[in-house]
Parts: structure tokens; C-alpha cells; sequence
């Protein structure tokens, strides 16, 4: 008796112990910037076996996953990805945002007292230094006193920067000038002679001497709209948006070796530099657990000029899933599957091209924000005896609280007079005022996404939201984001790997829970600011 209540102790015990010290070797995040969740079901009869389906079919897949603020960008979404929290905590409220104090816009990884590592001075002054919370790999790093590696990869350096945090290892991202991988002196001295050695052997030249040509036969893509298509910007030099795009031909006007981020190729640059970080820095391979965290930028890029209806796109993300069918076959060879625990998710989703919304009799339409801020300070100045409006930019109106103060006004009459004046404006679905957002609790509804949005000291004086397919730029071709709709917000979210056993649901996810998922099932402190909740599911 004695015996068997010894064991049954002993196996709780090393099961307990087991369970806790325990870890991935190696955590893989993938985003894939501008996916739709209705991506995975559109293409999945065209998908190979080992890629996107693998994911589906041997992991965890969360089907109700929205992003829970607006807007809905690169930058903010990467952002909260990896710190499990929104824009009204982390502070990274848009890719470029209007600063106050400055009277200008600035961008969401700037840095001017870093210097570039490899390529062009200003492709390379950009750092974490903006992003108000830890991260994923910061909580790693501050579990294992500093020897886990963490490091970002993207074509966009946001992509790349954010998600590896304050205290990331390296971040690398692509410069078009040069072809190269780069990096600052926020993260290191010199470049590693490895990415020298990458960057020497001219790859993304190589690729752009080829002919993109769709994967299968065109008459296949029958997910699209015909290739002829009157919704997508073709490349400069061209009068239409139709395939073969012999790429040597068309590189000379069309941004150089920048091109390669309107191909899919970008992505199998990207692939191919991820796979080669994982081999040189050695990750996966030592005491402590080790993450990357990859951004494949180009699914944003051409679905921006073709759109999400495009055979351009269709074909990126055939193309894409064999890009992951590799770094799987990769993983599995390197660390095995039981030792890498991979999420994959997207930054936004996409709207519609608004013309094709309008052909098939969809209401539809674009705002121009810089139009609106005239009309704006004409109507303050009539009202108030000064303009008073700084900027409107990123569905924000900010106001000169300066005036407002040596005119002794009041600013929430004024923001009351604004929300009055955009209601009238067409487009335009609902308007609210920084002090409502301030003093008042949303529970849920597009209240609780623009107040999620809302950072105190970055955000402007009065929110808007548009109306659905309604969008703050002139689209005439391709697509754009930022809305709080579900064309925008619901993306796809996949676990794999490690304990992660099968299955999927359907219940709501919100973007914010992917970080202390990642967090509890490596039993680590979750990010500081983080406002999102385990996903139980998927723990137990």
C-alpha cells in the first residue's frame, strides 16, 4: 500500500516538474501581413498538403480571432500581437501618427540616434524605442536572465522591430536601395559576419531576373476575378495588370530592387533569411528557449495594388504555402515538432476594392482626410474665431490646445461641435470625443474598439469611424485596411507544435490573447501591459 501511494506520489511529482521544466526549444511566430481569414478557406482545395493545411489539420486552429481596436495596420498590429495588449496601452497607435509636440508626423519605429548596419542611413535609424510595453521575448529574456535569443525578421522594418521587442537579440528588415538585410546600432555594433555573407551573395537580384508567372495554369485560379481585371494598379510601365510580369523589364521603373516586395518572391527571400538566422545564431539549440518572429510583408504589398479578389493575390498565397511547407520540412529537421511551438496569424485583414463594391451594387466610398481637415477649419474658425484643428489623419481629429487654452474655451464644447459637423459629412458612420473616451467605459461595440484604439497621450481630440466599405483614402485600384469591421479585424490563428494537440473553435478570440497563451504554456510572466486573456482551450 505504502508502495503504491509512494509511486502515485513520485509520478504526480515528475509529471508536475516535467510539465514546468519543460520548454519549446524554440518559439516561431509567423504573421502574415494583410491575410484575411477567408484566405485559408478559399485556397484550401488549391493548398498542398504540407503547408497551410498541415497547420490546420495537425494544430490549433482559432476561427473567431478579431483584432479588438482600431485601426487596423501593420504597425498596431504587431505591436499587440506580441505584448497582448491594444494601441491605448502599448502606445504604437498607427504606423505614422501626428505629434503634438513636434507639429508633425512621425513614424512608428523611428530613431535618429541609432545608426544604420549595412544599408541606406535612413532605412537603417529605426528602433524599438516608441513601443510603450514588454513583449513576448522580453518576458523570455527576463525568465532566463538573458539567454534566450530573440530575434525579428520582415521586409518592413515595423514588421520586424516591434515584435521583437526592447530587449530582442537583433532585428533585421530589407533595404531597397541596397538589396540587403539590415539592421542599427540599437541592437548591435557591426552586422554579423553571417548576414554580410547573405547579403554578398545578392539574392534578391537573383530574383527579380526572373518572370513571375502564375504557379498553376490561369485558367484554374478560379477563386479570382479574371486576370484582365479593371480593380488593380498594374506595375509602371504597363497599361495592364495581366501575367507574365518579366521582372528585369519592369524593375528599372518600378523602385529597383525595392520591387521584390510586390512579388512573392519577397516572401521566399524572407523564408530563405529566417531559415538561414535559425541555422547561424544557432537557435533552438541551447539551454534556454530561443524565438523568432517572422513577418512575411509581401501579401501587404500586392494586395494593396491588385486587391484581395486579384489572381496576383490567389497566386501569392500558393506560393506562400510552399514558403511554409519548407520551413516546417525545416523545423522538423533542425528541432523536431515537439520542440517548436509556431502560432501564425495576420497583422489586419482587407476591404474590398471600393469600385467593384459599386459594380456589384454595394455602397462603397472614399474619404479624403486632408479635404476634410479644410472643411474642418473653416467651420471652428467660423464658429470659434480660430481654425484650431493641428491635423486629421488616421480617422483622428487633433486640436491646438494651445489656443484653446489662451482663449480660455472649453474643449469639450468644442469636440461636441466637431462630432456634430462630421455626422453630416457623408461617409461618416459615428464620431466620439476624447472625454468620453476618458470618463466613459465601453464593455463592447465599436465604443469599446475605438476606446482600445485611444492612447491618452498619442491620440487625438475627436475619433471617427467610418461607415462600413468606407475608407480614408482615394482606392482606385487594390485595396487598403484600418476599419473596425470584420473585413479588417477577422484573421486567421493557428497553434502547432509542442503540446499543442488538434483541433479548433469558434469561439471569440481577441488578437490580445495570443501573448499570454504563448506566455502560460512556456510558464513565464505575461507582457506588462497585457489586457488579454489565455486562450483555455487551447491550454488544457
Amino acid at each position: 500500500m505504502k508502495t503504491r501511494i509512494f509511486a502515485s506520489v513520485f509520478l504526480s511529482l515528475f509529471i508536475y516538474t516535467t510539465s514546468y521544466s519543460q520548454k519549446p526549444k524554440l518559439i516561431v511566430g509567423i504573421v502574415v501581413d494583410q491575410m484575411r481569414y477567408d484566405y485559408i478557406s478559399r485556397y484550401w482545395s488549391k493548398f498542398g498538403d504540407n503547408g497551410f493545411k498541415r497547420l490546420v489539420t495537425e494544430g490549433y486552429f482559432c476561427k473567431n480571432t478579431n483584432y479588438n481596436y482600431v485601426p487596423t495596420y501593420t504597425a498596431p498590429g504587431h505591436a499587440s500581437i506580441y505584448t497582448g495588449t491594444t494601441p491605448s496601452s502599448h502606445g504604437i497607435i498607427a504606423n505614422n501618427w501626428y505629434d503634438r509636440e513636434s507639429n508633425t508626423m512621425v513614424y512608428c519605429v523611428d530613431d535618429k540616434s541609432v545608426n544604420a548596419l549595412g544599408g541606406d542611413t535612413k532605412a537603417g535609424q529605426m528602433s524599438p524605442r516608441k513601443l510603450l510595453n514588454t513583449t513576448i521575448g522580453d518576458q523570455l529574456n527576463l525568465s532566463d536572465n538573458f539567454q534566450s535569443k530573440v530575434i525579428g525578421i520582415a521586409l518592413k522594418d515595423r514588421g520586424a522591430i516591434l515584435p521583437a521587442g526592447k530587449s530582442g537579440k537583433a532585428a533585421y528588415w530589407y533595404d531597397g536601395s541596397t538589396g540587403n538585410w539590415i539592421s542599427s546600432t540599437y541592437y548591435m555594433k557591426a552586422l554579423p559576419q553571417w548576414v554580410t555573407e547573405f547579403n554578398n551573395r545578392a539574392v534578391a537580384k537573383r530574383f527579380l531576373e526572373s518572370t513571375w508567372n502564375t504557379l498553376l495554369p490561369i485558367e484554374q485560379y478560379t477563386e479570382s476575378t479574371p486576370d484582365d481585371s479593371p480593380y488593380e494598379r498594374p506595375f509602371t510601365g504597363l497599361t495592364k495588370a495581366t501575367f507574365p510580369y518579366v521582372l528585369p523589364e519592369l524593375m528599372a521603373a518600378n523602385e529597383k530592387l525595392n520591387m521584390i516586395r510586390s512579388t512573392p518572391y519577397g516572401n521566399t527571400f524572407t523564408k530563405d533569411f529566417a531559415i538561414e538566422t535559425i541555422k547561424a545564431e544557432n537557435m533552438g539549440k541551447g539551454n534556454a528557449s530561443d524565438l523568432i518572429a517572422i513577418s512575411f510583408s509581401s501579401t501587404d504589398y500586392i494586395g494593396h495594388q491588385f486587391g484581395p479578389n486579384s489572381v496576383e493575390v490567389e497566386d501569392t498565397y500558393l506560393r506562400l504555402d510552399q514558403d511554409l511547407a519548407e520551413l516546417l520540412k525545416f523545423l522538423d529537421e533542425w528541432v523536431g515538432k515537439n520542440n517548436v511551438l509556431v502560432f501564425l496569424t495576420a497583422d489586419h485583414g482587407a476591404a474590398e476594392n471600393p469600385t467593384y463594391l459599386k459594380d456589384h451594387s454595394i455602397s462603397s466610398g472614399t474619404f479624403n482626410e486632408y479635404e476634410l481637415k479644410g472643411k474642418l477649419k473653416k467651420a471652428m474658425a467660423k464658429e470659434f474665431s480660430d481654425s484650431l484643428v493641428l491635423s486629421v489623419s488616421n480617422q483622428q481629429v487633433f486640436l491646438d490646445q494651445k489656443a484653446i487654452s489662451l482663449k480660455t474655451l472649453k474643449a469639450d464644447k468644442i469636440e461636441n461641435s466637431i462630432v456634430d459637423f462630421l455626422l453630416k459629412e457623408n461617409g461618416i458612420a459615428n464620431a466620439f470625443p476624447e472625454y468620453n473616451l476618458v470618463n466613459k467605459e465601453y464593455a463592447e461595440g465599436i465604443e469599446s474598439v475605438i476606446k482600445n484604439g485611444y492612447h491618452v497621450k498619442r491620440s487625438g481630440d475627436v475619433m471617427i469611424n467610418y461607415l462600413p466599405y468606407w475608407m480614408d483614402s482615394e482606392v482606385k485600384f487594390g485595396t487598403t485596411h484600418g476599419s473596425p469591421y470584420e473585413y479588417d479585424t477577422h484573421v486567421p490563428l493557428i497553434f502547432y507544435g509542442y503540446t499543442i494537440k488538434p483541433g479548433s473553435t469558434s469561439e471569440k478570440i481577441n488578437i490580445t490573447d495570443i501573448a499570454p497563451t504563448i506566455c502560460n504554456l512556456l510558464n513565464i510572466e505575461v507582457p506588462n501591459g497585457t489586457s488579454g486573456k489565455p486562450i483555455l482551450q487551447l491550454i488544457r
